[in-house]
């Protein structure tokens, strides 16, 4: 709580200072309102007893124009904020006061104090931040030709952002191409053909590099964008693979001869690589799934150094298929280690299988009666744990927000890995009797153990605040982000609609009523212009009279 205590109190001076703000703009443009109206030159007593005339002789309608262009004014001040809010995630006018008002009026971060003693330990948050924050490549993810340009067929809607497609432009440059490309047409080709924009451009460069000689990366270029059906890409692939292992004994061979021939050599592997877990990957969609699994164990084994793959989220995938929960339990205890990164569907996957032990007998009513047992309470535990890394899963798991396709690329614990993870295993956790009301009945019992604000974290690192920004960049405009945590509304959206509710009510009242209100808009009146005019007339008793008429004239 001591840690909450500074930023309430800098969120409370904003407030004060904005609400003192708007009421001295009110009262200036009041003020400015009577000087125009009245434009009496004479002295500050006649001036108030004449606004105080005027204002007697003013008739209700005038009071329903007044509060009514003051709602119309807050309504429309309310719209936009929300809007902003909704697009950015910010209020627009604590931006405007953070950026511009607050150095004018002297304010200073109170971290300012502290910057020489904390400039470490920012840098290394921010390194941390970044490295959180970093894109992934999706290791389940679907076959453009024959998945994503279906679904684009039939719906009408692009499944894929352009900074997602340009991504996988990236990684295909990365791993499809080395400084010799240029020595070998084909490859000199297909190097060009990874940069094209249109996907049509791609294919013809494809087919052009196929023309010179039998060149695996056109084959997968093909088989990714130009094939319709699962089947027409694995028999791409295999054409694929029959020219890249070719290519891969030859620089095996070369490998040591020097640097040009280690770099065609890693580029051979990384298509090799590439190739087989596709091929199995399409196995695994023709519903050959025992054949995927004997795929992807024998491609660890052959390449156990390539983790960047992540070929082992495929492998538990198709383990949870054939329920071989042995086998996944055997895979998590090689994976999931405090030293390896992390993912949901390594946390997500762990807490299946302990909810499997437990789901089939649990009951709220009776754990709340006779308590947890060790089992039921490991399997909350894991939940938790789950739930902790990426807060966003359980939504789809529970299908209170609808899926999409997933994306080519994720961001670890943000809203692209849950819909990736739950696009998949949904149907594994379906499978459970009683894992999802399991979850259901705990999950949300997660928030009461994570400290707030997230400053720290209960079991893994601090959740990063970097995860909206890149999951917009990431999904489709037409879905909606999931946000965490939940940004609470901002105080001037609040206090915007407060001021609207409450000038439409005055305004609805006065034109119901208008001699009750207009009673007491004078009484309030000439009970806020008492005090003035008490002061006023010290002041002028006082001062001499020639002084008075010289600021008047002014």
């Amino acid at each position: 709580m001591a840690e909450a205590a500074p930023g309430f109190l800098e969120q409370l001076k904003s407030c004060i200072v904005w609400s003192w703000t708007y009421l001295c703009t009110v009262w200036f443009f009041l003020v400015l309102f009577l000087v125009y109206i009245l434009r009496v030159p004479l002295r500050i007593h006649d001036n108030l007893s004449t606004v105080s005339m005027f204002l007697n002789t003013l008739t209700p309608k005038f009071y329903v124009a007044l509060t009514g262009t003051s709602s119309l004014i807050s309504g429309l001040i309310l719209i936009f904020e929300w809007w902003y809010f909704r697009k950015y995630g910010t209020s627009f006018i604590e931006q405007v006061s953070v950026s511009h008002l607050r150095p004018l009026l002297g304010g200073v971060d109170n971290n300012s104090s502290n910057n020489s003693n904390s400039s470490n330990g920012d840098s290394d948050s921010n390194r941390q931040s970044v490295s959180e924050c970093k894109v992934w490549r999706n290791p389940l993810n679907l076959f453009r030709g024959a998945e994503y340009n279906r679904y684009t067929w039939v719906t009408g809607r692009e499944p894929l952002t352009y900074y997602d497609m340009n991504l996988s432009a990236q990684d295909h440059q990365t791993f499809f191409t080395c400084d010799s490309d240029h020595l070998r047409p084909a490859d000199a080709i297909m190097q060009k053909a990874w940069r094209e924009r249109n996907p049509q451009a791609r294919i013809s460069a494809a087919h052009e590099a196929l023309e010179i000689n039998e060149c695996a990366t056109a084959y997968i270029l093909l088989a990714e964008e130009e094939a319709t059906t699962i089947a027409e890409a694995e028999k791409l692939f295999k054409q694929a693979l029959k020219a890249g292992d070719g290519c891969y004994r030859r620089s095996q061979q070369l490998q040591h001869h020097g640097s040009q021939y280690e770099a065609q050599h890693r580029r051979d592997t990384n298509v090799l690589v590439y190739i087989k877990r596709r091929l199995a990957m399409c196995a695994r969609r023709l519903g050959r799934t025992r054949e995927a699994v004997k795929m992807m164990r024998d491609l660890m084994k052959e390449f156990p150094l390539l983790s960047m793959f992540n070929i082992h989220e495929n492998l538990l995938e198709a383990l949870l298929e054939l329920q071989a929960y042995a086998d996944v339990q055997a895979v998590l205890a090689k994976y999931d280690d405090i030293s390896l990164p992390k993912s949901a569907t390594i946390c997500y996957t762990a807490a299946l299988l302990k909810a499997r032990a437990v789901s089939d007998k649990f009951s709220p009513e009776a754990a709340s009666r006779r308590g947890l047992s060790t089992a039921e309470m490991n399997a909350v535990e894991a939940i938790h744990r789950a739930v902790e890394f990426n807060p966003h899963v359980p939504k789809y798991l529970l299908e209170m927000k609808s899926l999409i396709l997933p994306p080519e690329h994720i961001l670890k614990r943000g809203d692209s890995e849950a819909i990736a993870y739950a696009f998949f295993h949904l149907a594994h956790w379906k499978r459970v009797e009683g894992a999802l009301n399991l979850l259901h009945c705990t999950w949300e019992g997660t928030f009461r153990m994570i400290p707030y604000p997230l400053e720290k974290g209960h079991l893994f690192y601090p959740y990063p605040i970097c995860t909206e920004t890149a999951d917009r960049e990431l999904l489709p405009s037409f879905h909606e982000v999931s946000v965490y945590p939940k940004k609470e509304l901002p105080f001037f959206i609040l206090f915007t609609a407060g001021l609207c509710s409450f000038t439409a009510m005055l305004a609805l009242l006065t034109h119901q009523f208008p001699e009750l209100m207009g009673v007491f808009a004078k009484a309030f009146l000439s009970t806020l212009f008492a005090p003035l005019n008490f002061v006023m007339e010290k002041v002028e008793s006082i001062l001499p009279s020639s002084l008075w008429h010289q600021l008047t004239r002014i």
